[in-house]
């Protein structure tokens, strides 16, 4: 008998991250397989035991500029999200205008998505894992290259002298998300020197991204068996500094109470640049 969804949800769950043990050491994450079988990944990683709110029982529901990640309830009108020609010929116009309704953004630049499955195989399908470690996207500095990558150069500066961010809208495919759900930390909750500056190395260049050290203070949350028809916002970075939220940082996580039989968690994440007319 397949899983169904169960309506009873926890109010809390105990599930293990996996942070940055804080060795001193920069760590570098690989974009693509290496030679020889390397690991894709350096530094020493330290399972933590933490808790993991129910996110769905907040009485004021978290928001992209308090805690940096946001819930919305929005299906999308597109048919196959695993799809490349409808994802970027209609998921993105859709993914556009939600995110500038939620924001007030004049301007959002969706400069890629990712599909992830948690099951076997998807390597050959061009799929890729779920990420199980905590993190963030774009430190600073490689948020503001993302800007002069992806704008004509005269318009990157403009736009650079006014508050922009960047904003993940994360969905997920086919059915609720049983299985490795996304922990999210409250960005209330963080410290500036939680934040470890970590390489992203591609084929043709190096990326920045941060890792996160363990920090009894974290506060995290989930919201289960999330459905197709809602989706996260999550805060990468922000520019503006006068207490709102900056970024916060997510991981996939083992949820204890998933059922043996339950279906591989399928999700597309989009990653775009946000401006402001401030």
């Amino acid at each position: 008998m397949g899983c169904q969804q169960n309506n009873f949800a926890p109010v809390s769950v105990t599930g293990e991250l996996n942070y940055l043990l804080d060795n001193g050491i920069r760590p570098v994450n690989y974009a693509y397989a290496r030679e020889d079988g390397l690991p894709q990944r350096t530094g020493v990683l330290q399972p933590t035991a933490v808790t993991i709110h129910n996110a769905r029982l907040l009485e004021q529901p978290a928001s992209l500029d308090r805690q940096g990640f946001q819930r919305v309830e929005q299906a999308s009108t597109v048919a196959d999200l695993e799809d490349e020609t409808q994802v970027r010929e209609r998921y993105y116009a859709e993914a556009e205008a939600l995110i500038r309704q939620q924001t007030g953004a004049v301007k959002v630049v969706i400069f890629d998505h990712t599909i992830r499955v948690d099951q076997q195989g998807r390597e050959s399908q061009g799929l890729r894992e779920p990420v199980r470690y905590v993190h963030n996207d774009q430190t600073e500095r490689s948020a503001i290259r993302r800007v002069r990558d992806h704008l004509p150069a005269e318009e990157a500066e403009q736009r650079l002298l006014k508050r922009f961010a960047i904003i993940n809208l994360w969905r997920p495919i086919g059915g609720p998300v049983f299985s490795t759900p996304l922990a999210l930390c409250d960005a209330t909750s963080m410290r500036p020197e939680d934040l470890l500056p970590s390489d992203l190395v591609y084929r043709d260049k190096v990326g920045e991204t941060f890792s996160v050290r363990a920090n009894p203070e974290h506060r995290w949350y989930y919201y289960p068996q999330l459905r197709p028809e809602e989706a996260l916002l999550l805060k990468i970075y922000d520019s503006r500094s006068d207490g709102t939220a900056r970024l916060s940082a997510h991981t996939a996580f083992d949820d204890p109470t998933t059922a043996p039989d339950a279906p591989p968690r399928r999700s597309i994440e989009l990653r775009t640049l946000v401006f402001f007319d401030e």
